[in-house]
Parts: structure tokens; C-alpha cells; sequence
């Protein structure tokens, strides 16, 4: 999209969006996500030295998806938090309590988009409202295209993958505890992770 200048308002700038392949207009459509072939994950410092990553088992959400203007594309995405899976039963009951995500009492993580932004080649930016227990915030996810295909029952699959960086403090989840050789036992920091396959409408 052209810019204006404002001392000439009938002078484009030189700046422009960078322009989208035509190819993905015959794209567009609405998507659901097919959570068996999809991942939505997290990674987070541990103890200062390593990284423990996870995943939530259950989730669901709906795209759509506008090859010709991705500014109208969206997503809706919701997961359930019991299906938190760390690989440790211990830590996957303390992340569920009221310590962290306290999943009694809401039961539920959500994304809603509000943006959308082509950033050239295979990248996009799709910006929401991330909603963590009682906790609202926007949420910035840098995206990468990984193609679309037909698959063996005749389904149009569209493929993407991307990631997110947010302070866990940002929505609540503070719990933490001191090291004797000083830091913390979980960084605030957490990069969320994003492997998704959605399957076009019929």
C-alpha cells in the first residue's frame, strides 16, 4: 500500500508492502486445525542451565485464510490447559495448581487475532489478544508458509509454523524460587511455539 508524502499529499512515497504471490489467492478459505498433525508448545529456562519444553495435548481453532490480501486472514485457537504434557507428572500437576495456570478455575488459554501482516517471501505476522487465566494481552506471532498439498483423502492442507517470545509474569504466572548459587528456578522468559496443519472447509 502506497504512503503519502504530507508536505505533497498527491506524492506516493516510494515505500510500498511487499507484493503477494497471485498463486495464493486459490488458498483462501476457511481452515480448521487438525490438532492430531499440530503442536502448540512452550520452552522455558530451568534452574538457569537448561530448557524444559512442553506442549498442550488438546486444542482447537479456525482460520481464514485470504491468499489475495492476508491482512484479512484470521485465527481463533483455544486450549485446554489440563492437556499440559513437560514429560514429568509432578511438574505437569504444579503447572495446572493455582501456582501457575490454575486450570480448575480457568480452564482455558486463547488467541484471537485482531492483525494480520504479509512480511515477504514465506513470512507473516499475526497479531491477537492472548488470554491466560483472568489475564488479556495482545501477542505479536511471526509465522513462516510451509506450503499446501492434497493429502490422501482428498484434503487441502495448509501448513504453517512460527513462534512468540512474552513474560509469564505478563498474565499472572509468577511463581518462582531462589537458587543458593543466586537466580531462579524458571526464567519469566517463555518463547511459545506454533506447528500448525489445518485442513480447508469444504
Amino acid at each position: 500500500m502506497a504512503l503519502f508524502n504530507r508536505n505533497n499529499p498527491t506524492a506516493e512515497a516510494t515505500a510500498t508492502t511487499p507484493e503477494v504471490d497471485p498463486a495464493l489467492a486459490a488458498l483462501s478459505g476457511d481452515y480448521t486445525i487438525d490438532a492430531a498433525h499440530s503442536s502448540i508448545g512452550f520452552v522455558v529456562r530451568h534452574a538457569m542451565v537448561t530448557n524444559v519444553r512442553g506442549s498442550f495435548a488438546e486444542h482447537e481453532g479456525r482460520l481464514h485464510l485470504d491468499g489475495a490480501d492476508p491482512a484479512n486472514s484470521t485465527a481463533a485457537i483455544d486450549v485446554k490447559i489440563e492437556s499440559i504434557d513437560t514429560g514429568m507428572a509432578d511438574r505437569d500437576g504444579h503447572l495446572r495448581s493455582g501456582d501457575f495456570f490454575d486450570a480448575e478455575q480457568f480452564p482455558h488459554m486463547t488467541f484471537r487475532s485482531t492483525h494480520a501482516e504479509y512480511l515477504g517471501g514465506d513470512k507473516y505476522r499475526m497479531t491477537g489478544d492472548l488470554s491466560i487465566k483472568d489475564v488479556t494481552k495482545p501477542l505479536a506471532i511471526d509465522l513462516e508458509f510451509n506450503g499446501a498439498a492434497t493429502d490422501v483423502y482428498g484434503n487441502q492442507r495448509v501448513g504453517f509454523e512460527g513462534s512468540a517470545e512474552i513474560l509469564r509474569s505478563d498474565w499472572g504466572l509468577t511463581w518462582n524460587a531462589a537458587l543458593e548459587t543466586g537466580g531462579v528456578m524458571v526464567s519469566d522468559k517463555v518463547r511459545l511455539t506454533f506447528d500448525i496443519s489445518a485442513i480447508r472447509s469444504a
